[in-house]
């Protein structure tokens, strides 16, 4: 099937919470479901579109993520004004920059935060085997031709260390020559998807891997031609520019 991707990266990911627990995963494991729909859903205010529907607050999220790391947070907005003191607006300017996006955060849909709650946090269910999509069992065993990358951070006090390469384990019909896996020292979680090293050294990793599995555009293209042209049989979803291939 030419729609089945050819890779996959997962950076930071909570595949399996229970292998090196976090504060956030014991926070979860100490609760019921019933206590986060009390304590965490409430409505929108009327003065704001989508006014009366149930979400988690996105102020919320940003004050967990805030409180996790007070003394960290201080000191960075400390040095923010000695820089703009000392007349270095570069300095002061990045973290301007730093901020704009870290504080930037939207509300999520009661529906969703909760079930990623429960299926993820609590109850574990995709390394159980147990997780379903829409009635269907979701089988990682069917797993054989997508190449799987994972990137966990050293730091990392959200999704701690093992919970996304688990998903390396969970795929045992996946040949280790189409399995990666990199450990980023000295970031964080925010670190493994955003800043210097990110930059520096994740997005070259995930470049490589993805060329290395990509498929031949001719081959690409030779396969969906099979498939018969728009508007006879081809997948009415599917955009044939949306094909990945290496230039």
């Amino acid at each position: 099937d030419p729609l089945v991707p050819r890779s996959v990266t997962l950076l930071g990911g909570p595949i399996d919470t229970r292998q090196t627990p976090t504060k956030v995963n014991s926070f979860a494991q100490a609760r019921d479901i019933g206590w986060f729909k009390r304590h965490c859903i409430h409505p929108v205010p009327e003065r704001y579109q989508g006014r009366g529907r149930l979400v988690y607050p996105g102020f919320m999220q940003l004050g967990g993520f805030m409180a996790m790391n007070p003394d960290r947070h201080f000191s960075a907005h400390r040095d923010m004004f000695n820089h703009l003191i000392q007349g270095d607006g570069d300095s002061a300017d990045r973290h301007r920059e730093f901020y704009d996006e870290y504080l930037a955060v939207m509300d999520l849909t009661a529906e969703y935060y909760l079930q990623t709650l429960e299926t993820v946090f609590i109850d574990h269910l995709l390394p159980r085997g147990l997780m379903q999509h829409r009635g269907r069992p979701v089988d990682l065993k069917a797993v054989r031709r997508c190449a799987l990358m994972t990137v966990e951070g050293e730091n990392d006090d959200i999704t701690g260390r093992g919970q996304t390469v688990a998903a390396l384990d969970l795929t045992p019909n996946l040949s280790a020559e189409k399995k990666e896996h990199h450990l980023q020292a000295k970031v964080g979680h925010y670190g493994v998807f955003n800043g210097s090293r990110f930059r520096r050294e994740i997005a070259p990793r995930i470049k490589a891997f993805m060329k290395k599995h990509a498929a031949d555009e001719s081959v690409v293209l030779k396969r969906l031609s099979r498939r018969g042209s728009p508007g006879r049989g081809r997948d009415p979803l599917y955009d044939p520019a949306s094909v990945a291939v290496p230039t």
